[in-house]
């Protein structure tokens, strides 16, 4: 993912044919309905795929804004993760995404993780993911709460101070609760490590 990002050099055809422009204060602003549009690497491989029933195309700042977004992130052939949110927008040439309202990460697993937040940044050419506001991540064995979470490239989760960790029981219920300064989840493992510097890692136990 390192690799230079680029749009399929025939999209501003696509775009300027999609509805009329709107002129206001020297800028040219495209609106598209039911955008639907693959981002590739230099390389031709499928970086990550994006749709929205409402969005414009700012032609000056080259920049899209979404509404309603979803975002398929590809690897190899296969799809990583879903996100979508409220509203978006894609600039620097297609290498900086950034998503608000409502957050929602999910990945494809038979036990489905989902990455809940307020806020995501995605600079392609930096891999990771950041995500900020409420975060809540939560399967069907643990919620794991904080204000700060980065997703990095090896499927680990980062969430910084403070970190709320909850284990579930067979009923759903809240079983046992850590409350630590960092916590880290690996997808890949389905485990979860906590560290902390200057605090103790509090641990509490429901019966």
């Amino acid at each position: 993912m390192s690799n230079i990002y680029r749009l399929i050099f025939f999209l501003p055809l696509f775009i300027f044919g999609c509805a009329p422009n709107v002129i206001n204060e020297n800028k040219v602003i495209q609106k598209i309905n039911s955008l639907d549009m693959t981002i590739y690497s230099k390389s031709g491989d499928k970086i990550y795929s994006i749709t929205s029933p409402n969005s414009i195309y700012d032609n000056i700042e080259l920049r899209f804004e979404l509404k309603k977004p979803i975002i398929n992130i590809i690897s190899g052939e296969e799809t990583k993760y879903i996100i979508s949110s409220e509203e978006s927008t894609l600039s620097d040439n297609n290498k900086l995404l950034k998503l608000k309202g409502n957050v929602k990460l999910k990945t494809l697993k038979k036990d489905q993780d989902i990455l809940y937040a307020d806020s995501f940044i995605w600079n392609i050419e930096k891999t990771n993911y950041l995500l900020e506001g409420n975060i809540r991540f939560e399967n069907q064995n643990i919620i794991l709460n904080s204000g700060k979470a980065i997703l990095d490239k090896d499927n680990i989760i980062e969430f910084f101070y403070p970190v709320k960790y909850i284990i579930k029981d067979e009923n759903n219920e809240n079983k046992y609760e850590i409350n630590s300064e960092n916590a880290y989840y690996n997808l890949n493992t389905e485990s979860v490590s906590f560290k902390a510097k200057d605090k103790r890692v509090k641990s509490i136990i429901y019966f």
